[in-house]
Order: structure tokens, then sequence, then C-alpha cells
């Protein structure tokens, strides 16, 4: 906010006082609107059939004409529905698709690797059951 300093002279014409300017100088906002609203003022520019119509829907609306040959474009591209999402860096699906492939093959092969150990103790206890088996067998017989 930046203020004008005012100068005062004095009723003697001596002396000057400088004071700030109360009036607070109000900072540029970019208009934004929304998709519904474009779509609205579009479809009021194409039922315009008289010379000077858009013209002065333009005025009423407060909107330049390139508003409407941008917002044109846009509704021919099929922009109009991606208006609405929040501005920012975009997520590329495929970075995003290979993440969530790498994450699920490391589970994946965690489970493989216990299911592997899993499977050598079985053999192991396998192995160790039948020896004893058969010695016991050879014992008793």
């Amino acid at each position: 906010m930046t203020q004008k300093p005012s100068v005062k002279t004095q009723a003697n014409g001596t002396g000057q006082e400088q004071r700030p300017d109360p009036e607070v100088v109000p900072q540029a906002k970019r208009r934004t609107y929304s998709v519904a609203y474009k779509l609205r003022i579009l479809e009021a520019a194409d039922h315009c059939d008289q010379r000077g119509q858009i013209g002065v829907l333009l005025r009423q609306e407060g909107l330049y004409s390139s508003h409407l040959t941008t917002w044109r474009r846009q509704r021919a591209t099929g922009q109009m529905s991606g208006l609405s999402s929040k501005r920012g860096p975009k997520k590329d699906e495929q970075v995003a698709e290979i993440a969530a492939l790498r994450r699920e093959n490391e589970r994946l092969q965690a489970q493989l690797s216990q299911a592997e150990l899993i499977i050598t103790a079985q053999k192991k206890l396998a192995q160790a059951l039948e020896q004893t088996l058969t010695r016991h067998e050879d014992k008793t017989t």
C-alpha cells in the first residue's frame, strides 16, 4: 500500500507539514471467471445476430473481445472442462503409474522372498521328518 504525501501550508505561508494521505491506493487483482460464467457469456454472444449487440454485451459485462476469442478457442478444443482445476504443476500420469508399479513390484518381490523362505523351511522339515521316520521304522522292524 502506498500513500501520497500531502503538503499543508499554514495560514501565514510559512512552514510546511508533511502528512500521509489517508486514501489507500488499491492494488490490481487479476479477474477470474468460472466455467459456467464463460459458457453463459459465449452462449449470449452466439445469440447476438444484430450489428453491435456483442459490443453491448461486452460493455455490460466489462469484458474485452479477446476474452471471447480465447474462450471460444478453449471451448472448441475442449479445454473448458479443465479450467475448473487448480493451478500449479501438472502431474504426469505416466510417472505416477510407473511409481505405483514399482511399489507393487517391490511388495510382490518381498512376498516372493518370504514364500521362498517358508518353502525352504518346509523342505528341511520334511527331510528331517523323513529321516526320523525311516530311522524309527528301521528300529521297530
